[in-house]
C-alpha cells in the first residue's frame, strides 16, 4: 500500500538496549567514583597528617594495658611488651632509653623505659609483674622502628610474667580495645586544648584540622609542661 512504512520492532528494540548498555558503561565508572570505600578517604586523611582512629593499629589477640602499653604472651611463656599506636601517633617519632636490665624483677607499674623526643620525654610503666628476660636494644640504634611497627619489630622488652591472668584482668582486648582506643582519643582532644591554654604562649600551634580532626604528632608541637601533663593524665593510672 501507498504509504505505509513497516518498521521492525526488533531492530528498535535493539537500538534501545544498545542506548542503555552505553549509559550503563558511562554512569558505572561516575556512581564507583562516587562512593569509593572509607579506606580510600581514610588514606587520604592519613597522608594529609591527620589523626582519628580509622588510621590506627589496633592488632587482635593483645592486651592493651590503661597507660598505653600492651603485651602479648608468646607461647615460651614469655610477655612480649611494647607502647601502643595510639600513644606514637600523638607523639611521633621518639627514642627509646631503658631503665631496667636483664634478669632484673619488675612490677607493674614500675617505669621499665622513657621514650624521649627533642629533650621531652614520657615514662614508660611495665604492664606486669615478672622478670626481664630480653630487652630489645636494637630499637635504641632503630628507633624508627618503634613508630613503624609498634606490634612487631617496635616491641620494648619480654618478661616472664608472675600473675598473666590476673594482672591483664582489666585490660582490653579486641572490640573493647577499639572502644577504649577511640575515647582515648577524644579525651585527648580535650586534654589538649586545656593543656595548651595552660602552658603555652598564645598564639598557639595549630593541631586541629577542620571538623576538629588532629593533626597527627600534636605532641610534637607541645612543650615539657604538656608532656609533663599529658604523663599524668594519661600514663600514671593504676590498671
Amino acid at each position: 500500500m501507498d504509504g505505509f512504512t513497516y518498521t521492525d520492532i526488533f531492530d528498535t528494540k535493539g537500538i534501545e538496549y544498545l542506548i542503555v548498555i552505553g549509559f550503563l558503561i558511562l554512569i558505572i565508572p561516575f556512581w564507583i567514583l562516587l562512593n569509593r570505600p572509607l579506606q580510600l578517604r581514610q588514606r587520604a586523611r592519613q597522608a594529609a597528617g591527620v589523626l582519628t582512629e580509622r588510621i590506627l593499629r589496633i592488632p587482635q589477640g593483645l592486651m592493651y594495658n590503661h597507660n598505653h602499653t600492651w603485651a602479648f604472651l608468646e607461647k615460651s611463656g614469655l610477655a612480649r611488651v611494647g607502647v601502643d599506636d595510639l600513644l606514637l601517633h600523638l607523639t611521633g617519632g621518639v627514642q627509646v632509653e631503658y631503665l631496667t636490665e636483664m634478669q632484673k624483677r619488675v612490677r607493674k607499674g614500675e617505669v621499665i623505659a622513657r621514650i624521649v623526643q627533642d629533650g621531652k620525654e614520657l615514662k614508660i610503666a611495665s604492664p606486669l609483674t615478672g622478670e626481664i628476660e630480653s630487652i630489645h636494644t636494637a630499637l635504641e640504634k632503630q628507633p624508627g622502628a618503634m613508630n613503624e611497627d609498634p606490634y612487631g619489630s617496635g616491641w620494648i622488652c619480654k618478661i616472664r610474667p608472675e600473675n598473666w591472668m590476673e594482672e591483664t584482668r582489666s585490660c582490653y582486648m579486641a572490640m573493647d580495645a577499639s572502644e577504649w582506643i577511640k575515647n582515648e582519643l577524644s579525651r585527648f582532644k580535650d586534654f589538649i586544648t586545656e593543656s595548651m591554654n595552660r602552658h603555652l604562649p598564645q598564639p598557639a600551634p595549630v593541631i586541629m584540622q577542620e571538623g576538629g580532626e588532629l593533626t597527627d604528632a600534636p605532641l610534637s608541637e607541645m612543650n615539657e609542661q604538656v608532656w609533663n601533663d599529658f604523663q599524668a593524665r594519661f600514663l600514671d593510672r593504676k590498671g
